[in-house]
């Protein structure tokens, strides 16, 4: 990837930020884009230490405005985009019924609407130079009902139709879309989840009165096990793979 241009949302914390240390040992020149601009900038200070090179971005996905300056000042400032990682993400825990307008509208807005918005803009420069690679994280959730989440769940799976969809649509151009769907991973937004090691415990031995299974491998995934299959799924290796969702769960889903 030496000298390749990157972009990845989310990039402040958790597998974004993991996606552009990895991508950044690769040799990638990667755009760190996150609303927490001082935690991108963070991020990239960090790699700047080993000689990385990677420049932080703050833009809000969620707005068309800003998304098309932020596409506009990477190509500007560090080249022509090859790769998209679409790692932002929110979530919001509460049982349908009860959740709020504001809580399902912000949870689209970023997980969904964010996908659209920062793909269409990487494709319409990827698309006329015959080359790109996109992928989006989703979640195990998008295809596996899970209690009090399931606004998190439709609006990943609406961001995964969505990056198939634009896959068969833009590989005439030689441009790859795939989707990355983790389980439970070692992440900030993970730990906001639980209350206490109870819930840590559960997540790996599973809730009957959730009708949640377990992880068959018994640990939580690290952000770097996210980010070695997203980095596969970008690079040349993965040159005859597109719109294929790549499920990263020890086992959560059986496999479904």
């Amino acid at each position: 990837m030496d000298g390749r241009v990157a972009i990845v949302t989310g990039a402040a914390s958790g597998i974004g930020a993991e996606v552009v240390r990895v991508l950044a040992e690769q040799g990638a020149v990667v755009a760190a884009v996150d609303r927490d601009a001082d935690g991108a900038r963070d991020v990239v200070a960090k790699l700047a230490v080993y000689g990385l090179r990677a420049e932080a971005f703050p833009a809000d996905v969620a707005s068309a405005a800003e998304v098309e300056a932020v596409v506009e000042a990477v190509e500007r400032q560090l080249g022509p985009i090859e790769y998209l990682v679409n790692a932002a993400g929110v979530l919001r825990m509460g049982e349908a019924r009860d959740l709020s307008d504001q809580a399902w509208a912000d949870t689209f807005a970023v997980n969904t609407t964010g996908v659209f918005l920062m793909s269409r803009a990487a494709v319409n420069r990827m698309a006329p130079r015959g080359k790109g690679a996109i992928v989006t994280v989703a979640s195990n959730a998008a295809g596996t009902a899970r209690a009090a989440m399931s606004a998190y769940a439709a609006s990943k799976a609406a961001a995964t139709a969505f990056t198939k969809c634009l896959g068969l649509e833009v590989a005439r151009h030689g441009i790859r879309c795939n989707v990355v769907a983790p389980g439970s991973t070692d992440t900030p937004m993970l730990s906001s989840m639980f209350r206490d090691d109870a819930d840590r415990r559960a997540t790996l031995d599973g809730r009957l009165e959730s009708y949640k299974v377990g992880i068959p491998l018994g640990k939580l995934a690290r952000p770097a096990d996210i980010a070695d299959a997203i980095t596969f799924l970008l690079s040349d290796r993965a040159g005859h793979i597109t719109m294929h969702s790549l499920t990263v769960d020890g086992g959560a889903t059986l496999g479904v």
